[in-house]
């Protein structure tokens, strides 16, 4: 199986798993990166399976009416606290290349609205490689911890700037290295998916963030090691 294959079958298998903010060890992870316990009630148990390294949203600057799009959105956490800040005239999508993953978010936005999904929010089944969405089309873009597991992180960048509108922006959380990993992790694939692995090092996000066109590029650490 291929990287990408493994990533999905796991991944797959998280959707289906039944984890929730209702299990106190998912909220607690969901808490200790950013969530508070409002944002986690607004929203179904569900769609937090404690797959966080942080909370873009919380420093995305969102704002009402602007489309916002999510790389790698699981089972939508961050897609519908994203749908609350744009609000109806807005847009909040998500893509995440899972098949369950999608259903699963799918499912979660029906409950938000009676049995059928808010307008103002969408999901789609793709690779974050190859975004279904047009060119300058989007005003900001969140990620939290996904694009460490794509392969071509520079086809990544390429893209996010492909679909920015002129001046957008990007809020991403993630996982990023401040030295090589020992060659055993680096080709370990459970610590791909681990997001660990996939992970490269920090001036090297900066390196290939600029080189698709991004300025203005602001990494702050976390601590959270």
């Amino acid at each position: 199986m291929s990287v990408e294959q493994v990533v999905q079958s796991k991944y797959g298998a998280v959707a289906k798993s039944g984890l929730s903010t209702d299990h106190s060890g998912v909220r607690a992870v969901a808490e200790a990166f950013g969530y508070s316990a409002e944002e986690l009630e607004s929203i179904p148990a569900e769609s937090n399976m404690g797959l966080s390294c942080g909370n873009p949203t919380a420093f995305a600057s969102l704002r009402a009416g602007e489309t916002v799009v999510d790389l790698g959105s699981g089972g939508g956490l961050d897609v519908f606290l994203a749908a609350q800040r744009v609000g109806e005239t807005g847009r909040a999508i998500g893509i995440d290349m899972t098949p369950e993953m999608v259903e699963l978010a799918n499912r979660n936005a029906a409950k938000l609205n009676h049995g059928k999904a808010p307008k103002n929010i969408e999901f789609h089944l793709a690779t974050i490689d190859a975004l279904p969405l047009p060119a300058a089309s989007v005003d900001c873009i969140i990620s939290n911890c996904v694009v460490n597991l794509a392969p071509d992180k520079e086809k990544v960048f390429a893209e996010m700037a492909r679909v920015l509108k002129p001046g957008g922006r990007v809020a991403i959380s993630d996982i990023a290295l401040k030295k090589p990993l020992p060659v055993e992790l680096r080709e370990n694939l459970m610590a791909y998916v681990g997001c660990i692995a996939g992970a490269i090092e920090v001036e090297a996000y900066r390196r290939g963030l600029l080189a698709a066109g991004f300025s203005a590029v602001e990494i702050q650490d976390s601590s959270s090691d």
